[in-house]
């Protein structure tokens, strides 16, 4: 089994949000007993529905959010204990948006040197040698150097995004929804291009997505989050093909398909997301599960270990 490079353990994250303007502030869960292991050279593909807080958990590993709760560990070592620049030399990430991640006022070269610029690495030839071969390496064509975002199309700010994130090449890369902002056709080569990259230069990569086809075609092990948990976890396979928790079950009924007269997939969740600042009581997906039973209605369930070195986080398996 490969080493771990990025570990959390427990790590919670709360935030206080007031209600209204004579209300006492309550408590957010957005993230309520975290554990994942990153593996070394693996895809771990993070999906849940918006706001279960997907986003938190990803800024909490950028050393962007500090957690509230909890550890997270990089090769062994508590984040908490590196600083800023030790942790963007190591961890870089991939944001959803293009056109926002992007400074209009910068070129491309700017844009894709800025790591070397701010991390004082090499000198001004060799940050152009760099941004050169980065460019090709993500299939752009040179003549993009001096260049400027709104010149370029989404498919291809998208690509200054993944240079600018490998030109110190880091050890993990964390992306964000990476393809939700493009159009399909332009999806497939992102999406093919991350695969090719991640062989070349041996990356990690957490990638965190609500479409499942996205996680299906390059993860290695998925993990499933509701409400600020992990529901369950195991390998792509076996959570595609054979997926355990009710919630896994109905995000998987939600996925559209090409064939015919099938229409819209009806997934039994209802229509609202149960708040994070009331959560339900026991299992926080037992108001909207198919299969909840009383037990569910009274008790948090526990982690299970799966046949497979997964886990699940379900009443119907204890």
């Amino acid at each position: 089994m490969s080493a771990s490079v990025l570990e959390t353990r427990d790590v919670r994250c709360t935030f206080s949000v007031r209600q209204g303007l004579f209300k006492p502030k309550r408590p957010l869960h957005a993230v309520n007993g975290v554990s994942l292991t990153l593996r070394k050279g693996e895809v771990l593909g993070l999906v849940g529905e918006s706001g279960c807080g997907k986003s938190t958990l990803a800024r909490m590993l950028l050393g962007l959010q500090a957690p509230t709760g909890g550890e997270i560990l990089f090769e062994g070592q508590s984040i908490g204990r590196l600083d800023r620049a030790s942790i963007t030399r190591k961890i870089q990430t991939v944001f959803q948006d293009p056109y926002s991640s992007l400074n209009p006022r910068k070129s491309i070269s700017s844009i894709v040197s800025l790591p070397l610029r701010v991390h004082k690495i090499g000198n001004p030839a060799d940050w152009q040698n760099q941004v050169e071969r980065m460019l090709d390496m993500v299939g752009l064509p040179r003549r993009v150097y001096h260049s400027y975002p709104n010149q370029l199309s989404g498919g291809q700010r998208q690509r200054v995004a993944i240079a600018r994130a490998l030109i110190m090449r880091p050890e993990v890369i964390i992306c964000d929804e990476p393809t939700s902002s493009l159009d399909v056709s332009v999806q497939a080569q992102i999406l093919n291009l991350l695969r090719e990259l991640r062989q070349e230069l041996g990356l990690t990569y957490l990638l965190i997505s609500h479409n499942l086809a996205v996680i299906d075609y390059l993860a290695s092990r998925i993990a499933v989050m509701h409400l600020g948990r992990i529901v369950e976890e195991g390998t792509t396979d076996t959570i595609m093909r054979q997926p355990s928790h009710p919630y896994t079950k109905a995000l998987l009924a939600s996925v559209l398909t090409p064939e015919p007269g099938l229409g819209v997939p009806a997934t039994d969740l209802g229509t609202s997301f149960p708040s994070p600042l009331a959560p339900p009581p026991g299992c926080t997906f037992h108001p909207r599960c198919p299969a909840a039973m009383q037990v569910c209605k009274e008790a948090a369930p526990k982690p299970r270990a799966q046949a497979d070195g997964g886990m699940v986080e379900c009443h119907l398996y204890t």
